[in-house]
């Protein structure tokens, strides 16, 4: 229960006491305590939901009066707030919920980099509980100038996060999170790689990465699936792949010098519950896997496997693909094949071109036959190749969620968000699917040339 006290003046006084010649009431005698006129004259008691004392003073009895009566409800509905606790540091509450919440290794490194580089700078020194709606819209309209606004999305998401656990540990009342406007997302329309440019990427390949480049065509894997499978999960036999788990290269702790070295790769679990998938392989695919491991044999790698969070531990892992060296492929090193990759693929491009476009001139330029360049555009990855995948798959008339399940994605929203623009949108074909329902129903109303004008 909230009370509300006289600080100047004596709750039981004696009855010789001298009466203030100050204030007066119509209820008691006041006499003068040895705080009159000192600080704030009304003080606010009550003992919190741990049973500790707590007070706070206020000028004004009407201000008190209030504030015990806001204390008294808070209490009864399990929703009081510890003025104190809201004293605490964001970055203290934003530790608190990063180090205690369960995430996957490589979203961790992601929500450790994001809060130290876009959200500590301005909220981290701050008591939680004075941030403000205003100044957390400020901080949008900031950091949308340096971030795409699906990566400012997901920064912000570990702001409202952190203000959400502030809220149920009673530190703050209210996320100031809420009511925020972020920046519209417009996800850009994937545009596939030509099947030339395809071609092109894995014959510039080189020899031992050509069956690998041909397989992330064939199978749409993720890169650190590619680069974490082991010869087993090649089932030569059912033509299949399964995908178990994945090769994934830490990032740098936030406190290593600049000379320090990237921390070793390790093999975890696929990105999302249904990355755990088999998917079919064509027959040119096993093949060249098959020609690939008499020419490459499987690399034996010493290996830490976190595929079980619970039970780390380290292996002999038969890796499918693997550097120069009979190491694991490391993203770093990888960036510089695959330049290469593109520079040679471009260059056979350009040279084939050439002579289509030479053979177009001799036939004396037909219109409408002139010839497109092809080339692989600037900033094309592997992921490019699961795009590929996918739009092969779509073309011939997969449905959604068959897509869904080869790419791994965790919903069909997802797989849709990405490649709706790829699905056929063809009226004749819709014409015809009603047509086959209603063919044979009678019409309701007689051909025109029956009805007499």
């Amino acid at each position: 229960m909230a009370s509300v006290y006289d600080r100047w003046h004596l709750s039981r006084p004696k009855k010789s006491a001298e009466p203030c010649s100050e204030h007066s009431s119509k209820t008691r005698a006041l006499v003068p305590s040895k705080d009159h006129g000192k600080g704030k004259r009304w003080q606010v008691r009550w003992r919190d939901a741990a049973g500790e004392q707590q007070k706070e003073n206020f000028a004004k009895r009407t201000r008190a009066d209030t504030r015990a009566a806001t204390i008294e409800a808070d209490l009864a509905r399990g929703l009081y707030v510890d003025p104190a606790a809201g004293k605490e540091s964001f970055r203290s509450v934003a530790e608190r919920w990063r180090t205690s919440a369960v995430h996957r290794d490589g979203t961790a490194s992601r929500v450790e980099r994001a809060l130290r580089i876009h959200v500590y700078p301005t909220f981290g020194d701050r008591p939680v509980v004075t941030i403000r709606p205003s100044e957390v819209q400020a901080w949008v309209k900031d950091r949308s100038q340096v971030l795409a606004p699906s990566t400012l999305r997901v920064t912000f998401a570990y702001l409202v996060t952190v203000m959400h656990t502030a809220v149920r540990d009673r530190t703050i009342a209210i996320n100031p999170c809420s009511g925020i406007k972020l920046p519209e997302v417009r996800r850009p329309e994937i545009v596939p790689l030509h099947k030339d440019a395809v071609r092109a990427l894995i014959e510039a390949a080189p020899p031992r990465h050509r069956a690998m480049i041909l397989l992330a065509v064939a199978s749409g894997l993720r890169q650190g699936e590619v680069f974490g499978l082991e010869v087993d999960c090649v089932d030569f036999l059912r033509r299949e792949v399964v995908v178990r788990q994945q090769l994934i290269t830490p990032d740098r702790d936030a406190g290593a010098a600049e000379d320090d070295e990237t921390p070793d790769p390790y093999l975890g679990e696929p990105k999302t519950h249904e990355s755990y998938r088999t998917v079919p392989l064509v027959g040119v695919a096993v093949d060249a896997l098959a020609a690939h491991l008499q020419l490459f044999p499987a690399a034996v790698v010493d290996i830490e496997d976190r595929t079980d969070p619970r039970k780390p531990r380290r292996r002999k892992a038969h890796m499918l693909f693997s550097n120069d060296r009979n190491d694991v492929i490391r993203r770093a090193s990888w960036s510089h094949v695959w330049a290469r990759m593109e520079v040679r693929a471009n260059e056979a491009l350009n040279k084939a071109y050439a002579e289509v476009y030479a053979a177009w001139v001799q036939r004396g330029r037909p219109e409408g036959d002139e010839p497109a360049p092809v080339r692989v555009p600037d900033g094309a990855s592997m992921h490019d190749l699961r795009h590929f995948y996918a739009s092969a798959l779509i073309k011939n008339r997969e449905s959604v969620k068959t897509v869904q399940r080869r790419l791994g994605h965790s919903k069909p929203s997802i797989t849709l968000d990405i490649y709706t623009h790829l699905w056929p949108d063809d009226e004749d074909t819709t014409r015809a699917a009603v047509e086959a329902v209603l063919g044979d129903v009678p019409a309701l109303c007689p051909p025109a040339s029956s009805v007499s004008g």
